[in-house]
């Protein structure tokens, strides 16, 4: 297994222990609705995130399958190529000799020309496997781009509702006349609400 496969393999794994560990604190933990919500909504993005993870993997091994088919395609156009130059060369030797040998070449002859024949049928499955690759590769960016887009807009959407779950505590806390965290207060003297 290449290195990347092991860390689709482990980003999988890990994201599969997300979503078990997020399961069962909400089936184990008494908390808020907000927070479980907010739970729940993360199982749902890491489901998402695990079913796209998994589309890669798939592609990815589809991948390698259609490259594996590609190289026996390369190795056995060789190999007939191979064997049509050795025809050919057989079939200039015999047709120096052609009055003695008329009737072997015309047979060797036909034989080339089926090799011939197989060569170029076997080159162009060989192009279209090629093709195929291509476009399984450019699926695959295409994926891992929405994936990185999608991570990132959660991310700044995570972040912005840290910042006002602080804010709106630290508010709470100042009313109550209770001691501000360091964090607390500097949140509030950026909003200038001290």
């Amino acid at each position: 297994m290449a290195l990347n496969e092991e860390k689709t393999e482990g980003d999988l794994q890990q994201v599969e222990r997300e979503i078990e560990n997020i399961d069962w604190k909400i089936q184990t933990t008494s908390m808020p609705l907000k927070e479980e919500q907010n739970l729940v909504n993360r199982v749902r993005q890491l489901e998402a995130q695990l079913s796209l993870q998994k589309q890669i993997k798939k592609l990815k091994e589809k991948l390698v399958e259609l490259r594996t088919e590609e190289r026996g395609f390369r190795v056995e156009a060789k190999t007939l190529h191979g064997k049509l130059s050795e025809l050919v060369e057989q079939s200039q030797k015999y047709h120096k000799q052609m009055i003695e040998f008329l009737n072997k070449a015309r047979e060797l002859q036909v034989e080339a020309d089926d090799a011939h024949q197989k060569y170029v049928e076997t080159k162009q499955q060989a192009q279209k496997l090629h093709q195929q690759c291509v476009e399984l590769l450019e699926k695959i960016r295409t994926i891992k781009r929405d994936l990185k887009k999608k991570a990132d807009k959660e991310q700044t959407k995570r972040q912005s509702e840290i910042q006002k779950e602080l804010e709106k505590r630290a508010l709470a806390k100042l009313k109550r006349g209770e001691k501000l965290l360091w964090e607390e207060f500097q949140i509030l003297a950026e909003k200038g609400m001290l």
